[in-house]
């Protein structure tokens, strides 16, 4: 299964997370996640590939 969330970096030391199927950064709680730090943007990432595994597997046992 392929990660839906990514980084690209956009200028030194500032990343953004963004949806591989959309090319869109990413809104979380109404912020738009840009401009962030390396450290932060990949525990970002991290969490949200997380939650999406976690709602696809919930979505294919539904089906």
């Amino acid at each position: 299964m392929a990660n839906r969330y990514a980084l690209r970096k956009e200028q030194p030391d500032s990343w953004t997370v963004f949806d591989v199927f959309t090319g869109q950064p990413v809104e979380f709680k109404h912020q738009v996640m840009v401009g962030m730090n390396t450290r932060d943007a990949d525990a970002m990432v991290d969490r949200l590939n997380s939650q999406d595994v976690k709602r696809r597997a919930k979505a294919d046992r539904k089906s």
